[in-house]
């Protein structure tokens, strides 16, 4: 008898808009503890795919499980429980306390007429603390840095207890010494159990943290499978048209640097 091991399973989704394809013919799976990093240019449909698989977008054909479970079959609050989703970007509007915007994480586990109890307000403590930033708890959100703000937004899903974390470009707004900072938080969480996907536009990235790559263009997956194998120069050329060099430091980890292009300008 074979067990099913995997925590998410993507099985031949497409998705259209407005009768235009954006996507189709996707498919892949995820396990517990895998970091999965979809990279692409841009409008190739990593966040509309990223939408799909959380329940935002209902799929053309094709079926997304969640523990074996069709997600259409799942209320978006049932869906929560299980899949936490940190968009590109989110603008505070009113000044709650850290504490308050993280505490707002238990929301799937209560109704509506509900308070939050006491091992709810642990369980956002400790999602606080698990990355460090207890400290910041009685600040306003508002007034945060976009690298702390990223942060609490980090523990609030966390506070969702899900099994599988959903991130679209979670460090495009960062700066350089806190997308490092980011991945290093997000490699700690994997070795913990949790199941992640992120979309990015830095093939870097996929070394520094991923255990599975998958390349999208010209509306599917071009590549799919380890860093080592997926992230080659050819690959990338085919992405992003450009020509790219791959780099092994000391410590074997790679780095891809860009090539200068003969484009010009017609001044």
């Amino acid at each position: 008898m074979v067990v099913n091991t995997d925590l998410l399973e993507i099985k031949n989704i497409s998705f259209n808009y407005d009768d235009e394809k954006i996507f189709s013919n996707i498919s892949f799976s995820i396990k517990k503890g895998e970091v999965l990093c979809i990279l692409g240019p841009n409008g190739t449909g990593k966040t509309t795919l990223i939408k799909c698989l959380n329940g935002l977008y209902n799929i053309e054909s094709g079926e997304i499980l969640i523990h074996g479970e069709n997600i259409k079959n799942l209320s978006f609050k049932e869906i929560s429980r299980y899949i936490g989703y940190i968009p590109q970007s989110h603008i505070p509007s009113f000044p709650f306390k850290v504490f308050d915007v993280v505490l707002m994480g238990r929301a799937p586990y209560l109704n509506l007429t509900d308070s939050p109890k006491k091992e709810d307000k642990k369980i956002a403590l400790d999602a606080l603390k698990t990355l460090g930033i207890e400290d910041l708890k009685d600040r306003d959100y508002t007034n945060l840095s976009g690298g702390e703000r990223q942060l609490v937004f980090l523990a609030r899903v966390l506070c969702q207890e899900p099994d599988v974390l959903i991130l679209d470009e979670p460090t495009s707004h960062l700066d350089f010494g806190n997308q490092i900072k980011f991945l290093e938080i997000i490699d700690i969480l994997a070795k913990k159990g949790l199941s992640i996907i992120m979309s990015s536009h830095f093939p870097d990235h996929a070394f520094l943290s991923s255990t599975k790559v998958a390349i999208m263009k010209d509306k599917s997956f071009i590549d799919f499978g380890t860093p080592d194998d997926v992230v080659t120069e050819n690959n990338l050329k085919k992405a992003y048209s450009i020509d790219v060099k791959l780099i092994k430091l000391d410590d074997n980890r790679k780095v891809c640097v860009p090539l200068k292009t003969q484009f010009k300008l017609d001044l």
